[in-house]
């Protein structure tokens, strides 16, 4: 049995004699607070925070780290307080215990927002420390290792989760040996079967391959030996997560995932590196399109290497990574690194570096925690943020960015700035104009331009995939919906009021006062929005503001000029993005009669005056707005045409002409074939209103073989 003294014994290769004392006291104090207390396997518990330090141990972590680990479930088990931790440990102990204990005193609807709020107060603990995160996931760790003694349910759940969070999160930190152990041990957990099967083939395969692995090893040694180039050569071996993603997503038997040879070359200096290469390459032929610069290019997480793939013995593949010593040990331990190189008070550039790099994605992820609408969207955008196959794009000053695959300008553009992202409206991809959604590609140059007053479009959470992205549009589309919905309903009730000979701004403050307070809202605005997005009717409100002392015949005449056309029509200018919408049954135009409906939650939803979805609501006038067009509107507007053509070849090419020759865009076509001669072509165009689409009608009627247009409706 693992024992302090052990500990101890080992912490002595790099820290000094007090600090190791510490942590000796930190163990003795968690020793006699537990005491009593039994993990489900039986053991004494202070066994688990003693494990848990002496995985830190393997990272050489710094005393305070250790001195958390011991003491980590202190607060959570114990009654002891975060108070008396820092009186006999210092601040910066207990402040590291507090991030890493559990929100237990809160009582959740259900288990996955206590997760998902239980990362929330991790992710504010990492930003005051970064150690809070290392000393969980060891945490973590030693809890999969001991999985055992818990139900097969519960087993899936941890592992779950662990393989959705911890894994990713020591991925995204570069902790390499940590998340593979932990999605083994969970891949182990969900699915045993799988993972007992693999665990035994890979064993016969590594039987069978070894003499091929010496002789490739050899050769490659040789290599080096012979030009004088410092480096050892060790195989590498896949995991059983790895292998198992492989053959499901690629769809290969395991032999094929089994023919790849992997080696790992570590050598003395970035120089020696390129060398190296040189040499493995003038050895076996590289693959082409399979070499990688992570060095000049590092990962997010500070992963440097060189990466390459070579045609080996009968043309089997070989996997070759090149790395200093430095860069392995960041491939193994990451921003773990950082306190090992400060251990011997000299830091390392790459250790610092990673240090920075995980303090720019906490930073990050506090961003996105302020636009979440909740905690569960949170979580959700951490883990599709998390460990992405990635894009190397360059600004225009040539500065590096890194983006996932799939990623877009607009990624691009919230990633430099969320001001920039939201009022981005074009870039230039390699100097040319480019649609903001078109996806990035590595090595491309990229200018975003904004304009003043821009907003966020709906449309681009369609593409977007970063969370950074994502996160902060819906926040800037929440607010803009707020603030739109705010200003139609102001322009409601004053129509309404206007009916009663007042407006808001006459009204005195204490009635308004009192009405928020009988309807349980907060202000004015809140108010206000909810009319705008036609949750409350305003002439309902109006009522309720007026002077109750009205007459009967009073507020009969009242409610009739409510609606009366003399409190005139709300103009639209159609630049209205939230709070009011266009309906697609009846694709009203600027110059068609309009009659607006209150729909709840979309605030006034603009139909054609003739449109026959409207019958019903003709008996109720109080959810009709009277509407009229701006004269100032540049604006593109979708209308569906039905068109009866002969059928002959090129005639929708002409169309096509044909309208573009006509300022307008098709959005959408189609075809029916109604006989043998005659066809119906169903189009959809962008046109500027009721005018435009006139002209262009005109102009299809002049063409041969064209019968019938018709304005088709939904």
């Amino acid at each position: 049995m693992f024992t302090i003294d052990d500990l101890a014994d080992r912490l002595g290769g790099y820290l000094p004699s007090d600090e190791i004392q510490q942590v000796r006291r930190a163990f003795y104090y968690a020793e006699q607070a537990h005491d009593g207390q039994s993990r489900r396997s039986g053991e004494p518990y202070v066994t688990h925070p003693l494990a848990v330090a002496n995985i830190l141990a393997n990272m050489h972590m710094d005393h305070q780290s250790l001195m958390a680990a011991m003491l980590h479930d202190v607060i959570e088990d114990t009654g002891i307080t975060k108070d008396a931790l820092a009186a006999q440990f210092g601040e910066a102990v207990a402040e590291l215990v507090d991030g890493v204990s559990k929100l237990t005193q809160i009582t959740f609807e259900d288990k996955a927002v206590a997760q998902a709020e239980n990362f929330q107060k991790m992710v504010m603990a990492m930003s005051q420390d970064i150690r809070v995160i290392i000393v969980k996931l060891a945490d973590r760790l030693h809890n999969m290792r001991t999985l055992g003694a818990l139900r097969p349910d519960k087993k899936r759940r941890i592992a779950r989760e662990t393989l959705e969070i911890y894994a990713r999160i020591a991925g995204r930190l570069g902790i390499n040996t940590i998340r593979v152990e932990l999605e083994d041990l969970s891949f182990q957990a969900i699915h045993p079967m799988r993972a007992e099967r693999i665990k035994r083939a890979v064993a016969r395969a590594r039987g069978n391959r070894r003499s091929t692995m010496r002789q490739i090893q050899d050769s490659l040694q040789r290599r080096l030996d012979e030009d004088d180039l410092v480096g050892s050569v060790v195989g590498r071996q896949k995991h059983l997560l790895s292998i198992y993603r492989k053959m499901h997503d690629q769809r290969k038997p395991f032999a094929e995932i089994m023919d790849v040879f992997g080696f790992r070359i570590i050598t003395d200096s970035v120089d020696n590196c390129y060398r190296i290469l040189g040499a493995v390459h003038n050895l076996y032929k590289p693959v082409p399109g399979r070499f990688k610069d992570y060095i000049a290019i590092p990962k997010a997480n500070g992963y440097q290497s060189l990466h390459t793939t070579l045609f080996g013995p009968s043309g089997m593949p070989i996997e070759v990574q090149i790395r200093t010593r430095e860069m392995e040990a960041m491939a193994n331990n990451g921003i773990a690194a950082h306190w090992l190189y400060k251990a011997g008070q000299t830091e390392r550039p790459i250790a610092v570096g990673s240090h920075a790099r995980a303090r720019e994605w906490v930073r990050g992820l506090l961003e996105m925690q302020r636009h979440a609408g909740d905690s569960l969207e949170f979580i959700e955008h951490v883990k599709n943020d998390l460990f992405p196959d990635d894009v190397y794009v360059f600004t225009p000053k040539g500065d590096i960015m890194e983006l996932p695959q799939g990623a877009t300008a607009v990624d691009f553009a919230y990633s430099v700035h969320t001001d920039i992202g939201n009022s981005c409206i074009a870039c230039r991809i390699d100097r040319h104009l480019a649609p903001l959604s078109t996806p990035l590609e590595s090595g491309q140059t990229l200018e975003i331009i904004t304009a003043p007053g821009a907003r966020p479009n709906l449309a681009w959470l369609n593409f977007v995939v970063t969370a950074k992205a994502r996160s902060a549009i819906r926040h800037a589309l929440k607010n803009q919906q707020r603030s739109e919905a705010i200003q139609l309903g102001r322009r409601l009730l004053n129509r309404a009021l206007g009916g009663f000979e007042t407006s808001l701004e006459n009204l005195p403050t204490s009635r308004l006062a009192a009405l928020l307070e009988e309807l349980d809202l907060k202000s004015e605005d809140d108010l206000l929005e909810t009319i705008g997005l036609g949750t409350r009717l305003a002439h309902a409100t109006a009522r309720r503001l007026v002077d109750n002392a009205l007459t009967g015949d009073d507020k009969s005449s009242a409610e009739t000029t409510t609606t009366s056309p003399h409190n005139g029509p709300i103009v639209i200018n159609g630049s209205e993005s939230m709070a009011i919408s266009f309906a697609r049954c009846c694709h009203p135009l600027p110059g068609d009669p309009v009659i607006g409906h209150l729909s709840i939650g979309k605030g006034i939803v603009v139909h054609r005056h003739d449109c026959g979805n409207l019958e019903e609501l003709r008996d109720d006038p109080d959810k009709l707005v009277s509407l009229s067009w701006s004269k100032q509107i540049d604006q593109d507007f979708p209308v569906p045409l039905r068109i009866e053509v002969e059928t002959r070849r090129g005639l929708i090419a002409e169309l096509a002409s044909l309208i573009t020759d006509a300022d307008a865009n098709i959005e959408r076509i189609g075809i029916e074939e109604r006989d043998a001669r005659l066809s119906i072509v169903n189009l959809t165009i962008l046109v500027k209103g009721r005018i435009h689409l006139a002209r262009i009608i005109k102009r299809l009627r002049n063409l041969n073989h064209i019968g019938r247009i018709v304005r088709a409706r939904n």
